[in-house]
């Protein structure tokens, strides 16, 4: 009889998890169907102008939605990471915006949580892009002097919480550059250096050169 009665309970723990795990897939997937409407399944984007998000780290993916939740409330944004142990190590820099701002504010921060690692999770799929052969020879080299100390990998590590660069597409990348250079997307310091520094060394032909390296890069 104790054997039939705990070999019942376990049957309905296993029963129960199993309905946790669809339950907690289900959930996951009904906060990432919007996404992928334009982010493309998994994260990988098929429109030029939308980015991929395919394995950005959880912290990078994070601060992006929280910048855009509190887009207008600085304030908010600041007492939102210090309160929650798990945005601990989440840097979110203020970015412009069409449509995410306004997504991203329906979104609580358990809801943006779930969203960044499934998607962090998510394999990059570089797509085959047409990029200036030369250009990216040259980009090559700027992004060894300039960028690879953080963006790893030919950009594509995030280990750091840096944004994934690698096979990114050049449309989108040219529109983040254009932001971060007109003050419309906030940056780390550091990479405000490193921008004004291949600017004066390298003209501002050079992020061209790194938008057809990057789109260059597809394994």
């Amino acid at each position: 009889m104790q054997i039939t009665t705990r070999l019942t309970a376990l049957l309905l723990a296993g029963a129960l998890h199993s309905s946790y795990v669809i339950a907690d897939h289900s959930s996951t997937s009904m906060l990432t169907d919007t996404c992928v409407a334009c982010h493309g399944e998994e994260g990988n984007s098929v429109g030029p102008a939308i980015p991929n998000l395919a394995g950005m780290s959880p912290n990078y993916l994070m601060g992006a939605m929280l910048a855009y939740k509190y887009d207008d409330d600085d304030d908010k944004l600041d007492s939102v990471i210090e309160s929650d142990a798990d945005f601990e190590d989440v840097e979110a820099f203020p970015r412009y915006s069409t449509i995410m701002g306004r997504l991203a504010k329906g979104y609580t921060e358990e809801e943006i949580k779930q969203i960044a690692e499934h998607f962090s999770n998510e394999s990059p799929i570089r797509a085959s892009q047409s990029f200036d052969s030369a250009n990216a020879s040259a980009g090559k080299k700027l992004h060894d002097k300039y960028c690879e100390k953080c963006h790893e990998d030919e950009g594509r590590l995030a280990d750091d919480d840096t944004g994934v660069l690698a096979g990114q597409w050049k449309s989108y990348f040219l529109y983040s550059m254009k932001d971060f250079a007109n003050g419309d997307r906030a940056m780390p310091k550091k990479m405000k250096n490193k921008l004004e520094e291949m600017a004066e060394t390298d003209g501002e032909e050079a992020i061209e050169k790194l938008a057809d390296y990057y789109s260059s890069i597809t394994d």
